[in-house]
């Protein structure tokens, strides 16, 4: 609902008799709220404002503000918690809404990678829940939910559940699961001071449950019954059995076996890791890696390179494979001599060398896309990021005006550049001024004399050949562009497009941050840009204002990390080149960053 920019209408200050109709409204929405915590989240005399808006697609909803943080919205006479923090500076209590009271709501688990494609407007499919030993929470339809991440129980969306719990297992985990109203960085979330999710620990409910053996062995069964979506024929027996044990569970009124540990796959996590560590290193080689790449940051391989090849639903971690370093993994992979790694700097290795026609890279098999990801994408309610088609465009000022009102232009007429050229060399023709005895001269009139010439050219320069004529007449123009997303109307603006600004800044702690300006004018959300690139770098990143830019954000990533950024709008977003600046910062080889 809050996926895009909504448009407020009022923001005023609550009336007393409102604030107790709301505490009565929401101690009968969430009646699990004891008094003192109601009294914490909506104080008797602390500020609270009454905000009206419309979100992008038409409706109306109230969003109740705290200390200028948004605390509950009321939509269609529903209330929803934010999962927002608010600070309440009388009392200095900090409390969220559902951080605060993670019990709340009944809350779902999903994987990591699915919450860009939440922020994005997607809801919530069936194959993307996790399931708990304990089984899944007992809900009705049209029951609201909290929606958290694997390994942390502070929800990062809400939404209404499709369909009963036992609907859920009785269709085998498929189709969509929930209605998503609200997520974590949505325009909602950033109307308010931008807290992140606190780490709140799961609950524990056996011991026996969390050992890392079978918490690997439940989340490997977990994606296997995902991964069978779609492929009844290729796996018939194992999606039999799926199915069918999620079925008798269903009519027992539990889910808890629906991920019971799969007989077939009883590695050790390490040795999983392992494999899955060679498999990223491989295909990087053989699908992403070039030799003008070399050489390249071991730094760079694993984080523009290997990380992307990770299959969907799995997370790479070399500490949890038997190399526990990088380092020690490549040491590994030279002496097989499928690369071979320099010290270019002290502490800053490079692979300097690949053997492309090495076996281990010639036999290998590039894996077909993982089913998860075909069901994180079919959830999406947004098409894949694709770049705008950018034209420049000419607008005619005052002083051109004399030489273009003869085909219908007047001041501030936008054109293309191909229009600009027929409307000159018609113009030329129609007044005769073409050199009969050289046809590639144009002699200068006084119109164009005017428009075209500088003040010390005025009796000098009397013809121009065609190519220095239509040069002169566009840079005369003023700049402006068009910018044409797919599905969507062209946008035209005056001016030049200002190009993705990448810059390198050291901070007091004397350490290089990577700043990155101008993406929205190409459709980029600066927060789902520094999402991914948190995860690409396995580094802080923040969202804040660009300095002298009106309505415009900037994202901040900790150490040089140009070469992520150039990976990810060049080779992955496919923006143009020209329309990027500073990408020559990235780190050279046998340099520190």
């Amino acid at each position: 609902m809050f996926a895009k920019a909504f448009r407020v209408k009022s923001n005023t200050a609550i009336k007393g008799s409102d604030r107790r109709k709301l505490r009565a409204d929401v101690t009968s929405a969430f009646p699990t709220l004891g008094s003192d915590q109601l009294s914490v989240l909506i104080p008797g005399k602390e500020e609270l404002n009454i905000v009206k808006l419309y979100a992008h697609k038409g409706d109306a909803v109230t969003v109740y503000m705290s200390g200028g943080n948004p605390i509950l919205f009321e939509l269609e006479k529903n209330l929803y918690p934010t999962v927002l923090k608010i600070e309440l500076s009388a009392s200095h209590v900090q409390v969220y809404t559902l951080w605060s009271y993670p019990d709340l709501l009944p809350t779902f688990t999903t994987w990591p990678l699915v919450l860009e494609k939440l922020i994005g407007g997607a809801d919530l499919m069936l194959p993307g829940l996790v399931v708990p030993p304990a089984g899944l929470p007992q809900v009705q339809k049209g029951d609201l939910c909290a929606i958290a991440l694997v390994g942390n129980r502070a929800p990062i969306a809400i939404g209404v559940a499709a369909m009963s719990t036992a609907e859920m297992l009785t269709s085998g985990l498929k189709g969509r699961g929930f209605s998503v109203l609200h997520t974590y960085q949505d325009h909602l979330w950033r109307s308010g001071d931008k807290s992140s999710p606190p780490s709140i620990a799961p609950l524990v409910l056996d011991p026996a449950d969390l050992s890392e053996e079978k918490v690997d062995s439940t989340f490997q069964e977990d994606l296997r019954c995902l991964t069978l979506e779609g492929k009844e024929e290729e796996n018939g027996e194992v999606h039999q059995a799926c199915e069918e044990k999620s079925l008798s569970e269903a009519s027992e009124d539990t889910s808890a076996g629906v991920l019971s540990q799969d007989s077939t796959d009883s590695r050790p996590l390490q040795e999983q890791m392992d494999e899955l560590l060679q498999q990223c290193f491989l295909h990087a080689l053989k699908c992403r890696v070039r030799k003008a790449d070399l050489p390249l940051l071991t730094s760079t391989l694993l984080g523009s390179h290997m990380f992307s090849c990770c299959p969907e639903g799995r997370q790479l971690d070399i500490k949890k494979s038997s190399y526990k370093k990088l380092s020690k993994f490549l040491q590994h992979m030279q002496q097989e001599q499928i690369i071979q790694v320099k010290e270019l700097s002290k502490g800053v290795e490079s692979v300097v060398a690949v053997d492309w026609k090495h076996p281990r890279i010639t036999s290998f098999i590039i894996p077909e896309p993982s089913p998860t990801s075909q069901t994180v994408q079919e959830v999406s309610r947004e098409q894949p990021y694709h770049p705008p088609d950018i034209k420049p465009l000419y607008c005619v000022p005052a002083s051109m005006t004399l030489l273009f009102q003869e085909s219908g232009h007047k001041k501030g007429s936008i054109l293309e550049g191909s229009e600009v050229r027929t409307i000159i060399i018609d113009y030329a023709k129609k007044n005769e001024l073409v050199d009969t005895h050289n046809k590639n001269l144009v002699k200068l009139d006084p119109i164009l004399c005017d428009c075209i010439l500088e003040k010390d050219e005025q009796h000098t320069v009397m013809k121009l050949p065609w190519d220095s004529l239509l040069t002169r007449c566009l840079e005369k123009l003023q700049p402006a562009y068009q910018v044409t997303f797919p599905g969507q109307e062209p946008i035209v603006k005056k001016g030049k497009i200002c190009p993705i600004d990448i810059t390198l800044a050291q901070r007091a702690s004397n350490k290089k941050v990577t700043v990155v300006r101008n993406l929205e004018p190409y459709g980029l959300d600066p927060y789902s840009v520094a999402a991914i690139l948190q995860q690409r770098c396995q580094a802080s990143t923040t969202v804040t204002p660009a300095p002298g830019a009106k309505d415009s954000l900037q994202v901040q990533i900790q150490g040089n990390q140009v070469h992520h950024l150039g990976w990810l709008l060049l080779e992955e977003y496919h923006l143009p080149r020209k329309h990027i600046q500073g990408l020559e910062k990235a780190p050279k080889p046998g340099k520190k960053k």
